[in-house]
Protein backbone atom coordinates (compact mmCIF):
# COMPACT_ATOMS: atom_id res chain seq x y z
CA UNK A 1 0.00 0.00 0.00
CA UNK A 2 1.39 3.45 -1.25
CA UNK A 3 -0.85 5.69 1.02
CA UNK A 4 -4.36 6.06 2.93
CA UNK A 5 -7.04 8.27 1.22
CA UNK A 6 -10.21 7.50 4.39
CA UNK A 7 -10.14 6.65 7.77
CA UNK A 8 -12.18 6.59 10.77
CA UNK A 9 -10.16 5.01 13.43
CA UNK A 10 -11.75 1.82 14.57
CA UNK A 11 -14.30 1.74 11.81
CA UNK A 12 -12.98 2.09 8.25
CA UNK A 13 -9.99 2.89 6.08
CA UNK A 14 -9.16 3.11 2.17
CA UNK A 15 -6.02 3.19 0.57
CA UNK A 16 -4.27 3.02 -2.55
CA UNK A 17 -1.31 1.22 -4.41
CA UNK A 18 0.07 2.04 -7.61
CA UNK A 19 1.47 -1.20 -8.97
CA UNK A 20 4.42 -0.89 -10.96
CA UNK A 21 6.47 -2.44 -14.04
CA UNK A 22 9.05 -3.05 -12.34
CA UNK A 23 8.20 -4.69 -8.72
CA UNK A 24 9.89 -7.79 -8.92
CA UNK A 25 7.18 -10.60 -8.43
CA UNK A 26 6.43 -9.56 -11.86
CA UNK A 27 9.01 -11.36 -13.58
CA UNK A 28 8.06 -14.88 -12.55
CA UNK A 29 3.93 -14.31 -12.63
CA UNK A 30 3.58 -14.73 -15.25
CA UNK A 31 6.89 -13.76 -17.62
CA UNK A 32 5.04 -12.03 -20.58
CA UNK A 33 1.31 -11.98 -18.61
CA UNK A 34 2.73 -9.75 -15.49
CA UNK A 35 0.16 -10.51 -13.00
CA UNK A 36 0.09 -9.05 -9.49
CA UNK A 37 -0.10 -12.02 -6.84
CA UNK A 38 -3.37 -12.33 -5.14
CA UNK A 39 -1.67 -13.00 -1.99
CA UNK A 40 -0.09 -9.28 -2.47
CA UNK A 41 -3.87 -8.08 -3.07
CA UNK A 42 -4.94 -9.67 -0.16
CA UNK A 43 -2.17 -8.34 2.11
CA UNK A 44 -1.99 -4.91 0.60
CA UNK A 45 -5.89 -5.19 2.36
CA UNK A 46 -4.62 -6.41 5.32
CA UNK A 47 -2.19 -3.00 5.74
CA UNK A 48 -5.20 -0.75 5.57
CA UNK A 49 -6.88 -2.68 7.81
CA UNK A 50 -4.15 -2.55 10.47
CA UNK A 51 -3.84 1.32 9.84
CA UNK A 52 -7.82 1.54 10.93
CA UNK A 53 -7.51 -0.76 13.71
CA UNK A 54 -4.19 0.74 15.07
CA UNK A 55 -4.93 4.06 14.95
CA UNK A 56 -7.13 4.07 17.91
CA UNK A 57 -5.74 5.35 20.84
CA UNK A 58 -6.13 2.02 22.99
CA UNK A 59 -4.20 0.17 20.02
CA UNK A 60 -1.38 2.44 19.56
CA UNK A 61 1.52 0.34 20.98
CA UNK A 62 -0.24 -3.15 19.69
CA UNK A 63 0.55 -5.30 16.51
CA UNK A 64 -2.16 -6.35 14.04
CA UNK A 65 -1.61 -9.90 12.89
CA UNK A 66 -3.53 -11.58 10.48
CA UNK A 67 -6.13 -14.32 11.98
CA UNK A 68 -7.77 -16.16 8.65
CA UNK A 69 -9.37 -15.11 5.81
CA UNK A 70 -12.68 -15.89 4.72
CA UNK A 71 -15.19 -15.76 1.66
CA UNK A 72 -12.41 -14.26 -0.76
CA UNK A 73 -13.11 -14.38 -4.28
CA UNK A 74 -10.87 -12.76 -6.80
CA UNK A 75 -12.68 -11.08 -9.12
CA UNK A 76 -10.05 -9.23 -11.40
CA UNK A 77 -6.96 -9.45 -12.65
CA UNK A 78 -4.32 -6.64 -11.57
CA UNK A 79 -1.22 -5.60 -14.08
CA UNK A 80 1.40 -3.32 -13.92
CA UNK A 81 -0.11 0.26 -14.00
CA UNK A 82 -3.05 -0.62 -12.52
CA UNK A 83 -3.66 1.96 -9.71
CA UNK A 84 -5.51 -0.57 -6.70
CA UNK A 85 -7.93 0.98 -4.41
CA UNK A 86 -8.33 -0.90 -1.18
CA UNK A 87 -11.20 -0.53 1.24
CA UNK A 88 -11.50 -1.98 4.89
CA UNK A 89 -14.84 -1.87 6.78
CA UNK A 90 -14.53 -3.16 10.67
CA UNK A 91 -17.26 -5.62 11.03
CA UNK A 92 -17.06 -6.76 14.93
CA UNK A 93 -14.63 -7.15 18.06
CA UNK A 94 -15.04 -9.66 20.71
CA UNK A 95 -11.72 -9.19 22.72
CA UNK A 96 -8.54 -8.79 21.12
CA UNK A 97 -10.41 -10.74 17.33
CA UNK A 98 -12.29 -8.92 14.92
CA UNK A 99 -13.34 -9.05 11.61
CA UNK A 100 -13.43 -6.85 8.50
CA UNK A 101 -15.36 -6.37 5.07
CA UNK A 102 -12.15 -6.10 2.57
CA UNK A 103 -12.16 -4.87 -1.49
CA UNK A 104 -10.37 -4.09 -4.02
CA UNK A 105 -10.86 -2.59 -7.48
CA UNK A 106 -9.03 -0.98 -10.34
CA UNK A 107 -10.98 1.76 -11.33
CA UNK A 108 -14.94 0.55 -11.65
CA UNK A 109 -13.82 -3.16 -11.63
CA UNK A 110 -13.94 -5.29 -8.46
CA UNK A 111 -10.64 -7.11 -8.10
CA UNK A 112 -11.13 -8.67 -4.74
CA UNK A 113 -13.80 -8.90 -1.98
CA UNK A 114 -13.84 -10.84 1.63
CA UNK A 115 -13.46 -11.13 5.14
CA UNK A 116 -10.05 -10.48 7.14
CA UNK A 117 -9.80 -11.80 10.29
CA UNK A 118 -7.42 -10.49 12.83
CA UNK A 119 -6.07 -10.03 16.83
CA UNK A 120 -3.93 -7.37 18.59
CA UNK A 121 -0.94 -8.72 20.35
CA UNK A 122 0.96 -6.63 22.54
CA UNK A 123 4.25 -5.90 21.52
CA UNK A 124 7.11 -7.54 23.02
CA UNK A 125 9.61 -4.65 23.96
CA UNK A 126 12.88 -6.34 25.28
Amino acid sequence: MDYITELVAGEKAAGVKYVKADEPYFAGHFPGEPVMPGVLIVEALAQVGAVALLSMAENRDKLALFRGIDKLRFRGIVRPGDTLNLEINLTAMKGVVGRAVARAHVESKVVATGELIFALADRDNK
